[in-house]
């Protein structure tokens, strides 16, 4: 409490007859008053006067509510009668609030801090609800409050909420304290309240949802399409359906397209940001700021220039390698910045074009050579790197342990891998040797592509290949590329046309292997943005969180435990509808799926599971760790030097510890989750209508018992921190040098005696390149994965809080404090890895560490070699 706050205080305080010093009145109880404290003082007569401080955030030239906001309070303790809820406080105005330059704004205005004081009964008790009403003109953000309760305790709201004016919301808000309670164990005088909430929040499922509206409901993926564009820009409908199952979105409750009325109609503008989520969901002004100003400058350094290469009539494609690298080097010119300027003026509102209009003037800054290329132009091109990266690139989590030789595929079509093209690289061992040693590996793009291929290379200027990969494990545990076999569909279901390639080192068959490696990278970075990244990240988690909205209290220690992993992601997952996802979209003019792109991810999402996420049961069924019940998590990998999988498993354990102790301290056995209504309701509606498309499925958990709480709630903190960091963190590193991961190739491989094989012999480097794709798409695809990479300045990291206000139970602090100690150890241990020289797919041909899951909980964290901010806690990005 600062002195003029004190003086305040002490002046209210002989006004109501008090002892006329400060000081005297707080020997009526022990304890200094110190920063940020409040104090209640006990009347000689009936009522109780409850102090207490306010902070709330206002936006860039939007003023404070001041006593146009009123608060009151429900208590926790005493029962109203007539109503069946709380005790009521007096309505108290905001006033007075002063400008508080230690507070940091997310929001980029100013932080206001408002005293406040109440006049309760004697008898009220602890502070159990705060209610707010705006009735002022404009919105403000309440981020918390700090209340005297019963026994001179402090309350704590860590509210964190936009409070829209009372005439567009026509509703108070209710906000609970930091206590957390099961449902059978809240307050009485609380109980009708924490159910209206969810209530509230639920809406009733009709109508547009607006600016101001803090509902939470499912829909259909329906709002990708824009039939009235014309028929090429018709998307089927993802959700509801056996042919297109999918997770459900937040519904927006946009009218029907008059073109399609099972489509939703689309708002306008290429870079439209409005599309609805829920206020509190939304990214902060400062977050806003930061991804609109890296958009633009991606979108002006690299797209809008090939934008004004293709107006000039230059070639679409690169012809040197030194062509590329050049793109990382700003050489802007100023008549093309002043065509993007008129261009964009037609596609902006006015407040973003002022925005875009500024970057231009100030000129982006220079993009830096990825590491990938940056130790060494060429290391991407090395066999071993190739191989290393499906072990610690950014999709390290879909290579496999061979099985069975030859490979078959789902349609019963063998491999035409032959015995004899791969025996003779096993280092002296047989083919039924490397076997039983579990030494043969796989990367898989072959049985979902097969089916669409028609489709897919039906398209200009693509050609795509169903391909599967064989490596062998060699002795030092790097990986060695033994065949590629890139395949298309023959006439009947049971045929296939398939090539195969073998590693050579110089000639044209050397050549040929590197274009048939450029074919698996591509096939790969297809699989790493719909399936790895978007469905089995973003799409999965959107209904979990819709569910914990609906469903779970603030008071419920579940929705306390997962709401720092929930920061952003709807906001994120929104803007992907809106300008990655969508007919005609980014995504669809990066990657060779083209307009089937998001209809292919459907189809991948019938093999998912729940269970599966978990990382041991992953690393198992891929063959790359084995059951071993004197282990962690009774799981042993198969070998030491695999990145992601060493590195996951000890977050996995630091996790699901953290978690354990967690639930442990707020259930006490399996009978008393089952008592849980409100988590019984959260996952029946995953169950049945987040993920209704699998709701028949009998891998689901019944959620009965400890175990499988524990469990669920380990798989999705894990997936929304750590394996999302592994396959997202890493894109500008290795995909933002588009030789080395293509999202598409335009050209087969030649063939003898014809047109394309005797071009190919001419210059097989500048071949290469004509595969690769054009101007635009690539340097569109390099805009993107740096502006996917970025880290937010208020994101806050895995073993970080957001608030020390974050909870006033003192033993959840300690446990978390134990997790922080974990992941301090998990970061010493990864240090310790990547300094091991026999460890060799740590760092690789291009020389830089793999730190995409070492975590960092410090204040002010980094690390060696670049990447900075340790593991993020959210999809954030």
């Amino acid at each position: 409490m600062n002195t003029k706050m004190k003086k305040r205080h002490e002046q209210r305080a002989r006004r109501r007859g008090f002892c006329s010093s400060l000081a005297s009145c707080l020997r009526l109880f022990q304890g200094d008053v110190g920063p940020g404290k409040v104090r209640s003082f006990r009347n000689p007569g009936q009522n109780t006067i409850i102090y207490g401080e306010i902070i709330i955030q206002v936006s860039p030239g939007k003023s404070g509510p001041g006593k146009a906001a009123s608060v009151w309070l429900y208590s926790a303790s005493n029962v109203d009668e007539d109503t069946g809820k709380g005790k009521l406080a007096q309505k108290v105005a905001l006033k007075h609030g002063s400008i508080d330059d230690e507070i940091e704004s997310n929001y980029g205005g100013k932080a206001l801090r408002y005293e406040v004081e109440f006049v309760v009964e004697a008898d009220f008790g602890k502070p159990g609800a705060l209610v707010v009403k705006n009735e002022h003109k404009h919105e403000f953000f309440l981020q918390n409050a700090s209340l005297q309760g019963e026994k001179h305790q402090i309350v704590h709201f860590e509210i964190n909420s936009w409070i829209y004016p009372f005439h567009l919301t026509k509703q108070d808000r209710v906000f609970f304290p930091n206590t957390c309670y099961l449902p059978n164990q809240t307050p009485a005088a609380v109980v009708e309240l924490r159910k209206d909430e969810l209530v509230r929040l639920r809406g009733d499922g009709r109508g547009e949802r607006r600016q101001w509206d803090q509902i939470y409901d499912y829909a259909y993926y329906n709002d990708l399409g824009i039939p009235e564009r014309s028929p090429e820009y018709r998307r089927p409908v993802l959700g509801g359906s056996p042919s297109f199952p999918y997770p459900r979105r937040l519904r927006t409750g946009r009218p029907s397209n008059n073109y399609d009325t099972r489509v939703e109609k689309r708002l306008r503008g290429w870079f439209n940001m409005d599309i609805y989520v829920p206020p509190d969901e939304r990214f902060s002004q400062q977050k806003f700021s930061e991804f609109t100003t890296n958009a633009i400058r991606a979108a002006l350094h690299f797209v809008m220039p090939e934008a004004g290469a293709i107006f000039k009539q230059e070639t679409s494609h690169f012809e040197s390698f030194d062509q590329i690298h050049r793109l990382f080097v700003s050489n802007r010119d100023r008549t093309l910045d002043e065509w993007m300027v008129k261009r964009l003026k037609q596609d902006l509102p006015d407040e973003l074009f002022k925005k875009v209009k500024k970057v231009v003037k100030e000129r982006p800054v220079e993009f830096p050579l990825p590491r990938i290329a940056a130790g060494s132009q060429f290391a991407w091109m090395d066999d071993d790197e190739f191989g290393r990266q499906m072990l610690a690139g950014t999709n390290p989590t879909l290579i496999s342990c061979l099985q069975n030789f030859p490979p078959q595929g789902s349609n019963g079509v063998t491999s035409s891998i032959k015995h004899s093209e791969i025996e003779h690289n096993l280092d002296g061992l047989t083919l039924a040797e490397a076997m039983n040693q579990w030494r043969l590996f796989k990367l898989d793009h072959h049985d979902y592509l097969l089916p669409f291929l028609g489709r897919i290379n039906s398209k200009e200027g693509i050609c795509a290949y169903a391909s599967r990969t064989l490596l062998f494990l060699k002795d030092d545990c790097t990986l060695k590329p033994l065949a590629i076999e890139l395949s298309l569909p023959g006439s009947s279901s049971h045929e296939e046309i398939s090539r195969v390639f073998c590693p050579a080192h110089d000639g044209t068959k050397a050549a040929l292997w590197q274009l048939a490696k450029a074919h698996v990278a591509a096939a790969d970075s297809v699989y790493h943005h719909l399936v790895s990244h978007w469905l089995n990240t973003h799409a999965v988690v959107e209904p979990f969180i819709i569910a914990t909205r609906r469903k779970l209290s603030v008071m419920h220690p579940i929705h306390r435990l997962l709401e720092p992993h929930f920061k952003d992601t709807m906001q994120v997952n929104a803007l992907a509808r809106s300008m990655l996802l969508n007919a005609g979209g980014i995504l669809e003019n990066m990657l060779f799926t083209r307009d089937i792109s998001m209809e292919l991810s459907s189809f991948l999402y019938r093999s998912w599971r729940f269970d599966e996420q978990s990382l041991p049961a992953d690393l198992i069924k891929r063959g790359l760790a084995t059951y071993n019940p004197n282990q962690p998590e009774n799981v042993e990998l198969l070998f030491q030097d695999y990145p992601y999988g060493a590195d996951g498993l000890d977050i996995w354990i630091a996790i699901k510890n953290w978690v354990t102790e967690y639930c442990l301290y707020f259930y006490e056995d399996d009978a008393s989750l089952r008592s849980d209504t409100e988590i019984t309701e959260w996952w029946s509606e995953i169950r049945n209508v987040g993920h209704g498309d699998k709701s028949n499925e009998t891998w689901w958990y019944a959620m009965t018992t400890l175990s499988e709480l524990i469990e669920t709630l380990t798989i999705l903190i894990w997936t929304v921190s750590a394996h999302h960091a592994a396959i997202s963190l890493g894109q500008y590193d290795y995909a933002g040098y588009p030789p080395n991961r293509p999202t598409a190739c335009r050209k087969p491989i030649p063939s003898e005696g014809t047109m394309e094989f005797a071009e190919f012999l001419t210059d097989p480097d500048k071949y290469f390149l004509s595969m690769l794709p054009g101007k635009f798409e690539t340097t569109l695809g390099i805009a993107v994965v740096d502006v996917l990479s970025r880290r937010s300045s208020d994101e806050t990291s895995l073993g970080q809080q957001p608030s020390m206000k974050w909870t006033d139970d003192e033993r959840l602090h300690r446990i978390f404090i134990g997790f922080e100690d974990d992941l301090e150890e998990v970061k010493e241990r990864i240090q310790a890895r990547n300094r091991d020289p026999r460890l060799k797919n740590r760092r690789g041909k291009a020389n830089f560490w793999y730190e995409l899951l070492c975590p960092d909980t410090s204040e002010v964290s980094s690390s060696a070699g670049g990447l900075k901010g340790g593991i993020p806690n959210s999809i954030s990005i």
